[in-house]
């Protein structure tokens, strides 16, 4: 599958050392150095599934991600990124069928909004973007490496194949959460805790064998399709090696998604899955929930159609702490298109305020956990005070657009 068209980004003028980045480990509970000291990072970021594309609690999750990327690469990192599309699962079947379309129409349409959403928000893609049908092979692959312990098919019809969460005596450290609360929250998150013939309750499902009128593809397990957990676990491993830097997403994805791949992937392959668990915070609207279920999406394609400019719609996600929760306002919007006016105003002047010292903060606060508030900050600062005092810095106007282009993915040339 091919991801998006990948923004030019550019670079700045480099200092003798950087602060290492620091981000939040929910697994930890602490703030964790992540990446190399040079070399390669590399970043797994859980995906869509391809319907109601793309909300702002999208938005927000690669967005946040898209800061770490462009921290790694300021820092002169490479940047191994690969992220996954659920481009076949239930949630996806069942709105295809309520709506009369054809489930790889809709997925397919979904996608490439999502894609033209990643462009205008200014996200640089990932090096590999792969839908779950084309990662089938991976997963049976890995599910052929899971002993009968760790992975086991129902004696009842439906015989379907599940991973036993406690082959993995880890398992729960990502999340932290205690068996009640996990079962709960599974149940909520599309589990089947009552499930009969499992052996334990929040065993999860890795291979689904066909249903009437659902899509099923052969394979050693018989003709199925694979779970959710498991695609993740098989694409990761399979792009990133074991032990990678970074697996991120929303903070709804710590538990059951992540904790489950991650244990999927330690059974299957004896080696740690990720250094950190890294995770965006949920958006509401009006202080209200935001969810499909509601109806009360706000979409950011709506938003561009409406005439709103891309870069506002990413001002105002950053104007938020990436692992906040928080809720989209009209208000918060209008704060967004004040403040990218002024940034251009100031980045339009034949000569300004010295900016090196506005780099160096910008720098300093996307090191400390991603600090976009504070990031934004610095360059307000900066651009009040140049519209205010006469500056006689030519260069620093196109500095300051470079930054906020390089760090923060807020475009501000034409």
């Amino acid at each position: 599958m091919r991801a998006w068209q990948a923004p030019q980004v550019p670079s700045l003028p480099r200092p003798d050392g950087f602060d290492p980045v620091r981000v939040h480990n929910t697994e930890s509970g602490d703030l964790q150095q992540v990446g190399p000291d040079s070399g390669t990072a590399r970043l797994y970021v859980c995906g869509i599934t391809p319907y109601d594309a793309t909300h702002m609690g999208h938005a927000n999750t690669y967005v946040s991600f898209d800061l770490l990327h462009r921290v790694w690469r300021d820092q002169g990192l490479d940047v191994h990124y690969v992220q996954n599309v659920t481009d076949v699962d239930d949630p996806l079947l069942e709105r295809a069928n309520d709506r009369g379309l054809d489930w790889v129409e809709l997925a397919e349409d979904q996608t490439e909004l999502f894609r033209t959403d990643m462009v205008a928000l200014n996200v640089i893609p990932p090096a590999h973007y792969i839908g779950a049908v084309e990662s089938i092979p991976l997963v049976t692959d890995l599910l052929q490496k899971f002993g009968p312990d760790a992975v086991y098919q129902l004696e009842q019809e439906p015989k379907d194949w599940y991973f036993a969460v406690h082959s993995d005596p880890d398992f729960g450290s990502v999340a932290g959460l205690d068996e009640e609360e996990a079962l709960k929250i599974f149940a909520e998150r599309g589990g089947d805790p009552d499930r009969e013939g499992k052996r334990h309750p929040l065993d999860c499902l890795v291979w689904q064998l066909e249903r009437d009128g659902e899509p099923a593809w052969e394979s050693p397990f018989g003709r199925g399709r694979p779970g959710w957990h498991i695609e993740c676990a098989a694409i990761a491993e399979h792009y990133l090696g074991t032990t990678f830097d970074v697996q991120g997403g929303g903070s709804d994805l710590a538990f059951p998604h992540h904790e489950m791949s991650a244990s999927e992937a330690v059974v299957a392959t004896g080696e740690p899955f990720a250094k950190a668990f890294v995770h965006a915070g949920m958006v509401g609207l009006d202080g209200e929930k935001m969810s499909k279920s509601k109806g009360n999406l706000v979409l950011v394609s709506k938003l561009r159609a409406a005439g709103v400019d891309p870069m506002a719609i990413r001002l105002a996600l950053l104007a938020n702490h990436y692992r906040s929760d928080w809720s989209w306002t009209a208000e918060l919007l209008a704060d967004a298109e004040r403040r990218l006016d002024a940034w251009h105003q100031a980045t339009r002047l034949s000569s300004a305020l010295p900016a090196d010292e506005t780099i160096a903060e910008v720098r300093a606060a996307m090191a400390d956990d991603l600090d976009a508030p504070r990031a934004l900050a610095a360059i307000d600062t900066w651009a009040a005070a140049s519209l205010t005092i006469d500056g006689d810095d030519s260069d620093a106007p196109g500095l300051i657009a470079d930054l906020a282009d390089a760090l923060l993915g807020v475009r501000l040339t034409d």
